[in-house]
């Protein structure tokens, strides 16, 4: 039981750790692709205030695809790894 505890409280950090890195990482490349977007179009906006709008709207998408990619989709595979080794 402690082992599983252990296991799993590990096993949060890592992902944690994981997600927030790639969170930063995904940003960095979205405000690249806005400024370079901005500089090819040059829209009435300030450069500063057209890469803040478009990153306010990648941060929804962005937590809701990453929080599946990191969280769930590992924890299950887990879980059904433990399934299938223990009952099948």
């Amino acid at each position: 039981m402690f082992g599983l505890a252990r296991l799993a409280l590990i096993l949060l950090v890592a992902l944690t750790v994981i997600y927030w890195c790639l969170v930063f990482w995904f940003r960095a490349g979205e405000r690249a692709r806005l400024e370079a977007e901005w500089e090819r179009e040059r829209p009435p906006l300030p450069q500063h205030t057209y890469v803040e709008i478009g990153i306010r709207d990648y941060q929804g998408s962005l937590r809701r695809r990453l929080l599946w990619g990191v969280y769930v989709v590992p924890i299950a595979a887990i879980c059904i790894i433990i399934y299938l080794v223990n009952f099948a």
